[in-house]
């Protein structure tokens, strides 16, 4: 078979915008992912680069813009676009840019030409794009970028309304005018004059889609700006033959990428890494996918029963957002709690649970109360991540076994040792333990008669009986011996939250002051704060029966009283 040959010729940007190439995005590309930044330091660039705006001279220096890959049979202007989506289109919206804020309509006439050649409707002739994007995105960037001439839809437009590769393109627009609303019409001549004879981008060319499917993996271990979820949709859409096919796939896998947001899909093959394999990554996660994880599956496959419907269950994780008539408003609020353990080895049993739960409520509900509370007990003990992993690796052996995860022996079960561990750590200083937070929300949600905490920007924990008491106040009198005030003022009795930050010169007021200014409600929304007004004094032995009681509704909560 002889090899495909591959071309490569520098071209100034006039004659890259033009007839001789049609531009297409496959849809195995990401989508548009420069943000306003990347913008503007391509545009600073080149304005650096030509330097005085209003001579427009010839001399200055030209400008490389680097290389793009496409697919492009010799003769045939119609290019795939292998790599160089990002500057192709970037460059394209800063030509728009231009040409909306010119003055003279004959100028942006001129500047048109570079964007789409314009059909003629009497003889049925449609408009020809020199660039069009990804199914998903090219009408949107035709209607707001190509051919509104003024861009009034890019600086009205809603980005929250809009996909994220969308909403990068409006922004992008928006810092372009934002940098050019200056510039005179004699000043953006010489601009769009230097970026259209001036600016270089070599066209590298392969004739075969095999070709380009080999250039787009070599690119991406060159350290390319793809992410290996790119790479895994160029690998799996090029192994179904079928065109038609290609299709129908790429746009479940656009449609899972969109739902949860790129950099979340980008993250869910990480979990979807140890749901197969069930170990802490030893190598890079391409390489696992590829060593474990496919062969496991056809294509089409891999995408129904793998992208598909973990996307949707990372999405309801994600957003605590399960539907149901039975049990979804516990469920959610379990998601939430989850959401806050400070790692997410947590994530792919709930996953997993989701997939082979979520048609039962109450039986998704029961796992996600066991989940949650394991995955509180090791952060509460600080369990390392290794023994996290194996941990969670185990319950999800016994997941896809079906054993009985609810049995004493179940690795989604706490053991006696592990219970004593847990109880005595939320018996002793917990201020100064990193889930302190955590631990007296969960503990606030639980004292309230609807099981919820507030969601507010600021929690500040305050020490009741204060660290440091002046020489001469009450809390001396309750608390003459310094090792006992010692052992007490971290410990959960003592502690309590607040929805402000902390006055530092009020700390140490007496007891009496300190619940008129900190504890009063509505002050604070905390019940477990507002419950210290119900105490005329805080001597010892009201603290000692505070942290009893809040002690036991946590041994309660997390049924730490039984393996």
């Amino acid at each position: 078979m002889a090899r495909a040959q591959i071309h490569g010729k520098e071209f100034p940007l006039q004659d890259v915008f033009c007839d001789k190439y049609v531009f297409r995005i496959p849809r195995y590309q990401r989508p548009y992912a420069w943000k306003d930044e990347q913008a503007e330091t391509l545009l600073d660039d080149l304005l650096a680069a030509i330097g005085d705006l209003n001579d427009d001279t010839d001399d200055q220096e030209s400008y490389f813009l680097g290389s793009i890959v496409v697919v492009k049979e010799e003769g045939n202007p119609d290019a795939e676009v292998v790599d160089g989506q990002q500057r192709l289109t970037t460059l394209t919206i800063l030509l728009a840019a231009i040409r909306a804020t010119y003055k003279s309509a004959d100028k942006r006439q001129e500047l048109t030409s570079f964007i789409y050649l314009k059909g003629k409707s009497v003889v049925k002739m449609p408009d020809n794009y020199y660039l069009t994007l990804r199914d998903k995105d090219a009408t949107f960037f035709q209607d707001v970028i190509q051919k509104d001439i003024l861009l009034e839809k890019a600086k009205t437009i809603n980005v929250a309304e809009i996909t994220d590769s969308q909403g990068n393109i409006v922004l992008n627009c928006r810092k372009f005018l934002e940098k050019l609303a200056n510039l005179t019409d004699d000043q953006l001549s010489t601009l769009s004059s230097y970026i259209l004879t001036q600016c270089f981008l070599i066209v590298v060319s392969t004739p075969t889609v095999d070709s380009a499917y080999r250039i787009f993996a070599v690119l991406n271990d060159r350290g390319l700006d793809l992410s290996h979820s790119d790479i895994f949709k160029a690998e799996l859409i090029g192994k179904i033959e079928d065109e038609e096919s290609q299709d129908t796939y790429s746009r479940q896998w656009e449609d899972a990428e969109d739902t949860i947001g790129r950099d979340a899909f980008k993250d869910l093959f990480a979990h979807i890494r140890m749901i197969h394999r069930k170990v802490k990554p030893k190598e890079s996660i391409m390489k696992e996918m590829r060593d474990y994880v496919f062969p496991k599956y056809k294509a089409k496959d891999f995408i129904d029963k793998v992208v598909v419907p973990y996307t949707t269950a990372f999405d309801v994780v994600q957003t605590a957002s399960y539907q149901s008539a039975n049990d979804a408003t516990e469920i959610n609020s379990l998601l939430r709690w989850l959401s806050k353990i400070d790692n997410f080895d947590w994530v792919p049993p709930a996953l997993l649970g989701y997939n082979q739960l979520h048609n039962s409520p109450d039986g998704w509900l029961k796992f996600l109360k066991d989940l949650e509370r394991l995955a509180a007990s090791m952060m509460i003990r600080r369990t390392k991540i290794n023994t996290r992993i194996e941990r969670y690796a185990k319950l999800l052996t016994a997941m896809e076994k079906g054993d009985d995860l609810f049995q004493a022996e179940s690795p989604l079960q706490l053991s006696a040792e592990e219970i004593q561990d847990t109880i005595e750590k939320l018996d002793d200083d917990i201020y100064n333990l990193g889930p302190r937070v955590y631990i007296l929300r969960r503990l606030d949600a639980e004292l309230s008669e609807n099981k919820q905490t507030p969601e507010l920007p600021i929690y500040t924990i305050e020490h009741v009986l204060p660290q440091n008491p002046a020489k001469d106040s009450l809390w001396l009198t309750w608390y003459p011996d310094v090792e006992v005030r010692a052992s007490w003022q971290h410990r959960l009795g003592n502690l309590a939250l607040l929805s402000r930050r902390k006055n530092a010169s009020a700390q140490n007021f007496e007891f009496e002051r300190k619940k008129n200014l900190y504890f009063n409600a509505p002050s604070t929304p905390f019940v477990m704060t507002v419950q210290i007004l119900q105490h005329s004094e805080w001597t010892l032995d009201v603290l000692e029966a505070r942290q009893i009681e809040n002690l036991n509704t946590l041994i309660k909560l997390w049924r730490l009283d039984s393996a």
